[in-house]
């Protein structure tokens, strides 16, 4: 047989909590301790509050392709937390709470795949003769004999009508990069598709370089323009004061 608790201070007899008037009570050192049990109060959504959330929102739907890369932020307590901290940064994009969009991922330029304590290379896209290429800063002696490197390319799709950023990774041998004003560059036609992005990352054992996605595509521009707030916001309830 469980003892009842009881305050003799208030007289009061209890043995867990009860709900009164939106509030929960409960027994806690003797005391009765109330707290707000639930609230019928709209939830508040400020502009600076639902662009933050609109952020988030498009750093998870990234995150959720990005991370079968096995993509390496040494920088942060863990991969996801170090990729979040630098995809916030990014411009928001605007969607609605339903419909086809409501999952969207969009392929923009910075997308971070990498952040650790290797130099940064830095990456542009240009032409090398006719071909489209991806150019670096990156000198064929800077690399040491233990390095990596792997590309990252992320690609914009529509699958049904929701876009989506697809990613992945492949090591690239040295001798598939060619020598451009003694800079080491990736030429081929793929580097002249407005529908992709790319980021290469150094890799020596645990560190790897800082790198986010260079790209042409402007397909999410769309999604951060004022309609594309108003009408995303709307199918929240609309901003609050």
């Amino acid at each position: 047989m469980t003892k009842k608790k009881t305050n003799t201070g208030k007289g009061l007899l209890m043995t867990g909590s009860f709900r009164s008037a939106g509030m929960t009570f409960y027994l806690r050192h003797g005391q009765v301790v109330g707290r707000v049990a639930h609230s019928k109060e709209r939830r508040s959504n400020t502009l600076e509050q639902f662009v933050q959330r609109q952020r988030m929102r498009h750093t998870i739907a990234l995150w959720h392709t990005l991370k079968l890369c096995g993509p390496m932020f040494t920088e942060s307590k863990t991969a996801y937390l170090g990729f979040a901290s630098l995809a916030n940064r990014l411009p928001a994009v605007f969607v609605p709470c339903t419909g086809a969009t409501s999952g969207a991922a969009l392929l923009m330029p910075g997308i971070p795949v990498s952040d650790g304590t290797l130099p940064e290379v830095k990456q542009r896209l240009g032409t090398v003769g006719a071909d489209a290429a991806l150019l670096t800063n990156l000198k064929a002696g800077d690399l040491r004999q233990n390095e990596q490197m792997i590309l990252y390319t992320a690609e914009q799709r529509i699958e049904g009508r929701t876009p989506r950023v697809r990613f992945r990774a492949r090591e690239v041998s040295r001798n598939e990069m060619t020598v451009v004003d003694g800079c080491l560059a990736l030429t081929g036609d793929e580097f002249a598709d407005a529908m992709k992005g790319w980021a290469l990352v150094r890799i020596n054992g645990e560190r790897c370089s800082s790198q986010g996605i260079v790209t042409r595509c402007e397909y999410y521009l769309a999604y951060t323009t004022e309609e594309a707030l108003r009408t995303a916001a709307k199918s929240y309830g609309g901003l609050t004061q």
